[in-house]
């Protein structure tokens, strides 16, 4: 059996963020905070637009990525059920910096940039939690360049999924991760086969298994320190 997906309710409170909010902080974020549908495909967020929302994932999941002018596209990172995300653009209060799309029909909570301030205005605990948050995010994105630039495509998928496990940034997802070879491929900037191929390799290696609906991660440690033997 699957889990029941959250409530909008029930995933705000759940939320790291949430945990140490006053019951009359906790009512204006439950009354504020509205819920979307965004199609597979469809776009969560666009690049330029207004950044008017702090963003939450209640189910689904979200790339983060941008085009070129020649349509070539980068994935910055995945977006898990219970990671939230844009509030550099609304601390910064600038037009957002990239395009977030469904990788697969998700329901996207939306926190209103007035309810965000007032949070940041009356709680410090909020507060603190943003700071670790963009520490670890500025961690996530120093990595993924030195991933890109020096990683072979097997130990890429191997620190893309091990990405996906920060306790911080994604706090909801679990040991058996609903993502496809697809999705795989466009967080690593590989091939659906080539992310096909990469996944046998860490099957292989004993640190998951390809299960029906998704992939079990059986030793998340050793994806961390996974590297491929050069050729």
């Amino acid at each position: 059996m699957t889990n029941k997906p959250p409530t909008l309710k029930e995933a705000l409170r759940s939320a790291i963020w949430a945990q140490a909010l006053t019951p009359e902080q906790m009512a204006r974020v439950e009354a504020d905070t509205y819920e979307t549908f965004v199609p597979k495909g469809g776009f969560v967020c666009r690049k330029g637009e207004v950044v008017d929302n702090w963003v939450g994932i209640i189910a689904g999941m979200v790339k983060m990525n941008n085009f070129s002018p020649s349509g070539k596209s980068v994935t910055f990172t995945g977006v898990p059920p219970g990671g939230w995300f844009g509030e550099g653009s609304l601390l910064k209060n600038e037009p957002r910096k990239y395009d977030a799309m469904a990788l697969r029909d998700s329901r996207i909570a939306r926190m209103p940039a007035d309810t965000f301030n007032w949070l940041l205005e009356t709680s410090l605990p909020f507060t603190r939690f943003l700071l670790m948050q963009l520490n670890e995010r500025l961690g996530q994105f120093i990595g993924m360049v030195e991933n890109d630039r020096l990683l072979d495509i097997d130990t890429r998928v191997a620190r893309c999924l091990a990405g996906l496990f920060n306790s911080l940034l994604y706090p909801g997802i679990e040991k058996l991760v609903q993502i496809s070879q697809e999705e795989i491929g466009l967080l690593s900037g590989a091939s659906r086969q080539r992310a096909n191929q990469a996944l046998q390799v860490l099957e292989k290696q004993g640190l998951l298994r390809l299960d029906y609906g998704g992939i079990r991660i059986l030793d998340l440690e050793g994806l961390r320190r996974f590297e491929a033997p050069e050729a």
